[in-house]
């Protein structure tokens, strides 16, 4: 919420007749259904989606494994489902019941053999390495929209929600002389689930004011975080599980946002939310206002400026080491109080000639209460004891975006452009100097342009441009005790020297795609041909880095050497789909 709150709405089932489209096609498929249960009384609309790009893709994917004779491959796989139901009981009153269930997943997968000998030994060995994260979400909501007069309505929501986030390492080496095998198998789970009751009110004095107003509960349960070890080599088994507990929590917030119209030229919107949240017998109230002007100096310029005070009672804790992406969500607590922000907002709207719409804003935001791993602390044990593992200090962000957009005629599309900065300030951390977020993103650029030739024939391009996370990347290693005279120097414990915080940039992204469609109207609907290429010019990018080694010979000796690699899913994939609405 100290970012963005975005309202996802779902449309109503046609209650007049059935309607429906599907597409089936080489990297997704799709359908979607509506049409009335009881005709101008009840209806209904399905959709659901599955990509298989980590299949297909596969002979794309696979990538030669420089350290020994194997390969890796990765990939990335999600689908969903919606679900609505909507029943008139009369002209005053209505129910809607929806639904919906996500499930992402990303895996990286290495299998690679090395065989060898020496003037005392001889290996060969066979070793398989599965890495993977998941997240989904389910919420379903249960809502009666009631029509108390004709300036007030209210809708009253019962909701429920569930999130989940995983991630794993499995490593097993087997000995193919031996035919002994080891096993490493490491998981990392968390989640929230939420039950809420809310009561909304819209109140319309006039056409051109309006009120809104209402108050809701939620019960959460968090589960910060479950690690299971798991190590097995011979006759020895370790099957562990720890962090397994849960925190639960209580929040209640009543609200008031006005919307005026004081003359043609001058629109505000001024509303203030007030939040209460109990957790482990710390009760927290905040006072969040927030107010916007909107002043139309004429036909084709508008200005606008805003200020808002934001508060969220759930911690975003991120890994600043390279590795698999994580982001968990952890409770606050009486030590880690909620972070809140304040952000100012200054911008304005140009007509420009030929149907162009110029937009620029520039913001700037405070951050109190945030937190971050300490110095060589990672998420595994997050659950049980994670207020040990983290630092709390502050973070601004600040920048400029420009928009340029058309959307009327044959061609459309924007240009849109945002620099900015986004850093954090720790007391224990990086000496207590300034260092830039994980996801501090110099520049981001996305340019997408449609065109129509016809009724029959459209092309749509896409280009994007985002500047690499930061990390942290270690400088030097060097032996944790004095081991001067030990043979096996690899398996001797290591510390690694870091020069500073997040002080390393991934690989920026940026792709191009491409895509054609073809439409023909049929006795019974529409039937279009879509023909597309995602990342034409096979950008190779960063889905994680990794440290590994390189080794080679010398003068019958081997040798190796640290390398920083990177996992990347996605090369050129064209594809082909057919699609029918009707």
């Amino acid at each position: 919420r100290l970012s963005s709150v975005i309202d996802i709405r779902m449309k109503e089932g046609n209650t007049k007749k059935f309607t429906g489209n599907f597409s089936i096609g080489l990297i997704a498929s799709k359908l979607s259904f509506e049409g009335p249960i009881i005709k101008d009384k009840t209806s209904f609309i399905i959709s659901a989606r599955r990509t298989y790009a980590d299949i297909l893709a596969q002979p794309f994917i696979a990538m030669e494994n420089v350290q020994n004779d194997g390969t890796s491959t990765g990939g990335y796989y999600f689908y969903d489902l919606n679900t609505k139901i909507n029943h008139k009981f009369s002209d005053k009153s209505r129910l809607y019941l929806s639904t919906y269930i996500g499930n992402d997943r990303a895996y990286v997968r290495d299998k690679y053999s090395e065989e060898y000998s020496t003037s005392t030994d001889y290996v060969n060995y066979e070793s398989k390495n599965r890495t993977g994260l998941g997240w989904g979400n389910i919420i379903s909501a249960l809502r009666w929209n009631y029509l108390i007069s004709n300036r007030l309505f209210s809708n009253t929501t019962i909701t429920y929600s569930k999130y989940n986030f995983d991630i794993y390492n499995e490593y097993e080496t087997k000995d193919l002389t031996t035919n002994n095998t080891s096993l490493d198998y490491f998981k990392y789970f968390s989640g929230i689930e939420d039950y809420s009751v809310k009561v909304d009110f819209d109140y319309y004095p006039s056409p051109k004011h309006s009120i809104k107003f209402g108050s809701s509960y939620t019960y959460h349960n968090f589960k910060p975080g479950v690690t299971r070890f798991r190590f097995e080599e011979e006759k020895f088994a370790i099957d562990t599980t720890f962090g397994n507990v849960k925190i639960f929590a209580n929040e209640f917030v009543s609200y008031i946002e006005d919307n005026i119209e004081i003359s043609p030229r001058i629109k505000i919107n001024a509303g203030l939310r007030f939040s209460l949240f109990n957790v482990e017998n710390k009760t927290y109230s905040i006072l969040q206002p927030r107010f916007s002007l909107r002043y139309k100096a004429s036909q084709k310029l508008s200005l606008k400026a805003g200020y808002s005070k934001m508060a969220q009672f759930v911690h975003l804790l991120t890994t600043s080491s390279i590795s698999l992406p994580t982001d968990l969500w952890l409770p606050v607590t009486e030590k880690f109080e909620p972070p809140i922000s304040h952000q100012i907002a200054i911008g304005g709207s140009m007509q420009l000639p030929k149907d162009l719409m110029l937009t620029l804003e520039g913001f700037y935001k405070t951050m109190n209460n945030l937190i971050e791993y300490k110095e060589g602390a990672g998420f595994g044990g997050t659950g049980a004891g994670w207020e040990s593992k983290v630092e709390k200090g502050k973070g601004w962000a600040y920048g400029g975006e420009i928009l340029i957009e058309k959307t009327t005629g044959k061609t459309t599309g924007w240009i849109g452009y945002t620099l900015s900065w986004a850093n954090r300030q720790f007391e224990n951390l990086n000496f207590g100097e300034v260092f830039p977020a994980k996801y501090d993103r110099r520049h981001d650029i996305s340019v997408v342009i449609t065109h129509q030739f016809n009724k029959k024939i459209d092309i749509g391009t896409t280009w994007v441009y985002g500047t690499g996370n930061a990390y942290t990347l270690g400088i030097m290693k060097y032996p944790a005790l004095p081991l001067p005279y030990s043979d096996d120097m690899h398996n001797t414990p290591h510390i690694t020297g870091y020069e500073s915080r997040n002080n390393y940039r991934a690989p920026a992204y940026h792709r191009f795609d491409l895509g054609i469609n073809f439409h023909k109207e049929k006795k019974r609907g529409t039937r279009t041909w879509s023909i597309s290429i995602y990342n034409i010019y096979n950008r190779k990018n960063p889905f994680y880095l990794f440290w590994d080694s390189i080794y080679f010979e010398t003068d019958g000796n081997y040798y190796s050497v640290p390398a920083l690699k990177q996992i990347s899913l996605f090369p050129i994939i064209p594809s082909v789909s057919y699609s029918y609405k009707f």
